[in-house]
């Protein structure tokens, strides 16, 4: 094994797949194609916010190559069981939607036919009874008294550690004392940083196929991230034996993490069975840009107290997290959030709140780093304009307060094998930036050197 890593570590390597991406003979699931197979499209929500009055499919059943619909009924556990394989719960997004819908684009019903053309069109001509609802778009407005409620538990919040018998609206971190070290403080920094929703626009959209084998089987090609995640959240989904499902992917066409979120294979492969026939799912790239999971929306509040001397003494954060209308992966980044937001910092003092807050928007999910990313960007932001208002080198305010091995992180966990001023050192080399002698000498070992810490 260790012969074996030498003969990689510090060498360029080939990727396995890089020559069939490259001559473009790379097989993805939108190549493949079987006899005798249908096609799926989504009738869904014209509205973000709405009760399910009626569904019409009597002009949608006339289009020539119209084989049948799917709706909430044909799905025999209509919701999606994402978060309850990594112990986050409850489950709350239905599969297709039953009663309300709580976004623009939100699935209602699965129309399958011969062809694509045809599964559009009828799609087209499926006639919806919605009672529009008001809507809510903005995460604090949907914390404030008189929002329209979206969960059936009665907020517009997750709540965490029910399972423990608690129900905080929030994940929060405590740390020293945050308000003595405010009246301590030379200055008092603060800033708000906002992010959008991002989408990650795979070169492939979201896509599946299902077919049944002769053994009794469904062999499902995915573009998938996660291929036995998928294949048991499936499998809960249309309460089938594992066994009984066989999930192929390797090839993911783009995904940077939302393609973790199940969304095609369930209702496929329940269509599959159901016909007996391969059925293939894929997401227009007008429906990945609509109705695929995006990187969420964050706002978040910063407030610092610091030192002349550069040390930052205390530091208040207060985040939204914009989980759209349903969990998917946002409750989870939301956690993993609140063990980063004071950065890779030694800050005596530490007071953290965030919120996972529900909104009419199309739901957020995974995306390189969720929950984590965003909080780095504020961060790396407040840094700058920290070292702005006291008028001291932005790389100097970071040296100077970087955690070291042995420090104790505010959630209870000491650092270990930090290398952050190793690495900033090699950085400030790598672009010609000349650091003062004290932090060329620091180390991430120990505190020696320098006239900081």
């Amino acid at each position: 094994m260790v012969q074996r890593m030498l003969n990689v570590v510090g060498q360029p390597v080939l990727r396995r797949d890089g020559m069939g991406h490259v001559l473009g003979k790379t097989t993805y699931v939108d190549d493949i194609t079987y006899p005798d197979m249908l096609h799926l499209k989504m009738v869904r929500s014209p509205i973000p916010h709405a009760r399910i009055k009626g569904i019409d499919f009597s002009e949608a059943e006339k289009v020539p190559g119209f084989v049948c619909y799917l709706t909430h009924k044909d799905i025999p556990k209509n919701v999606y069981t994402i978060l309850t394989l990594i112990g986050v719960g409850p489950d709350e997004e239905p599969v297709l939607a039953e009663d309300k819908v709580l976004y623009n684009g939100e699935q209602i019903a699965a129309i399958v036919a011969e062809t694509e053309e045809a599964a559009m069109e009828a799609v087209s001509r499926v006639k919806l009874d919605l009672e529009e609802l008001p809507a809510v778009f903005d995460v604090e407005e949907a914390l404030k008294a008189g929002a329209p409620i979206l969960k059936p538990w009665g907020t517009n919040y997750f709540i965490y550690d029910y399972e423990y018998g608690q129900q905080n609206m929030f994940r929060k971190v405590r740390f020293g004392d945050v308000d003595k070290a405010f009246d301590e403080a030379d200055f008092i920094v603060e800033e708000c940083y906002q992010t959008s929703p991002i989408e990650h626009v795979p070169s492939e959209t979201t896509a599946c196929i299902a077919k049944p084998e002769a053994d009794g089987r469904i062999t499902v090609h995915t573009n998938t991230q996660a291929l036995f995640f998928s294949l048991d959240n499936t499998a809960l989904i249309l309460q089938v034996p594992f066994q009984k499902l066989h999930f192929v992917g390797g090839t993911v066409g783009g995904g940077f993490g939302g393609k973790v979120d199940v969304i095609v294979e369930p209702i496929a492969t329940l269509a599959a069975i159901k016909t007996g026939r391969p059925v293939k799912y894929k997401f227009t790239r007008e429906e990945e840009m609509r109705v695929s999971s995006s990187r969420g929306a964050w706002r978040m509040y910063f407030k610092d107290g610091v030192m002349k001397d550069g040390r930052i003494i205390a530091r208040k954060v207060t985040t939204y997290a914009d989980s759209g209308a349903y969990n998917r992966h946002t409750p989870y980044a939301v956690t993993k959030h609140v063990a980063n937001a004071a950065g890779p910092y030694r800050i005596p003092n530490v007071w953290i709140d965030a919120h996972c807050v529900y909104t009419n928007r199309q739901p957020g999910s995974a995306m390189r780093g969720f929950g984590v990313t965003p909080a780095s960007f504020a961060i790396e932001s407040q840094m700058d304009l920290i070292a702005e208002t006291i008028g001291m080198d932005p790389w100097e305010i970071r040296f100077i307060n970087a955690y070291r091995d042995g420090d104790m992180k505010p959630h209870q966990k000491v650092v270990e094998d930090a290398t952050l001023i190793e690495v900033m050192q090699t950085a400030a080399e790598m672009v010609g930036h000349k650091l003062p002698e004290e932090y060329r000498k620091m180390s991430s070992s120990n505190r020696e050197g320098g006239n900081h810490g």
